[in-house]
């Protein structure tokens, strides 16, 4: 009889485990940062606002002045400077000669006109809109030049105030210069007598009082001093800008506005604000451009334009 060997069946091997995927190299250590280690910025969504940078170096500071006062009154110093030599060089003696300060931009296309004198003085507040750039880069608000409304009816007073007294002696020191020949004949305007007439005048007078308060006064003043600038200098290297930008029209002008400008000064460092002396600005041209328009040629007191 045949023995018939009983074989079980195989067992099957075991299965071999899943495949894993690739993993990637570890990433190589980041370099040191400038700004500190990772953990101390946290992730992007917790940082919040960026900080304030902090007032630059000296030198960098000194840089700012001159970039600020190149794109606006330092240059028109020295424009007014150039049109003041080429007014005394003329063949005709100064009394017979006109600076018109608020003259058409557009003769004879009212609506054109109009719109390129809402143009110029909304671009030519630029250079406060760059100051006030600069001082919140720095950690700083328009305020800490005393720009702004905290003490309207005092400043209104003030304003007011020294606009009477300023603005008066300003007259009459333009006038004298003029009747003795040494002062240019100032056109305070020569606008289309058009509905905007007056309230372009005013949005001059504006911008001029702004530009040159915030620019000139609060702001070179302040950073100044800062520099290490005694305060009486700082006053009047400002009062000297201030005339220099006046001198297109004449000699008269250079020396009133510096005087202007040195009393401007004091009262700043005195009271802190700017915005009195804004105020102060804003009337006195106000006053002298719709007061040129409204008197002009029916007053004997007034040079006819």
């Amino acid at each position: 009889m045949t023995d018939e060997t009983s074989t079980s069946p195989a067992t099957a091997p075991p299965a071999p485990p899943p495949a894993q995927p690739p993993q990637p190299p570890p990433a190589p250590a980041a370099a040191p940062s400038a700004l500190g280690p990772p953990s101390a910025l946290g992730p992007p969504s917790a940082l919040g606002p960026p900080s304030a940078l902090g007032p630059p170096s000296a030198r960098l500071q000194r840089w700012e002045i001159a970039a600020v006062l190149a794109v606006s009154l330092g240059a028109s110093g020295l424009y007014a400077l150039v049109d003041f030599i080429g007014s005394l060089t003329a063949k005709q003696s100064l009394g017979k000669q006109t600076a018109t300060l608020n003259g058409s931009l557009a003769p004879g296309r009212p609506l054109l006109d109009l719109i390129l004198q809402l143009l110029n003085v909304t671009l030519s507040l630029a250079p406060v809109f760059l100051v006030f750039y600069l001082l919140a880069r720095n950690g700083e608000r328009p305020s800490s030049i005393g720009v702004d409304a905290r003490e309207p009816g005092k400043d209104l007073a003030r304003g007011a105030v020294l606009a009477a007294l300023i603005g008066g002696s300003g007259l009459l020191l333009y006038l004298i210069a003029y009747h003795i020949g040494a002062e240019l004949n100032v056109v305070a305007e020569s606008l289309p007598d058009v509905w905007w007439r007056i309230p372009v005048l005013l949005l001059s007078a504006f911008q001029n009082a702004a530009l040159e308060e915030v620019v000139v006064l609060g702001y070179l003043i302040s950073r100044l001093e800062r520099l290490g600038v005694r305060p009486s200098r700082a006053i009047a290297i400002s009062a000297v800008i201030r005339g220099s930008y006046h001198l297109y029209q004449g000699i008269g002008a250079f020396f009133g506005n510096a005087f202007m400008g040195a009393v401007f000064g004091i009262l700043y460092r005195r009271w802190g604000r700017v915005t009195p002396l804004i105020i102060a600005h804003f009337l006195i041209d106000a006053v002298a451009f719709v007061g040129y328009a409204l008197l002009a040629g029916h007053v004997s007191w007034i040079p006819a334009p």
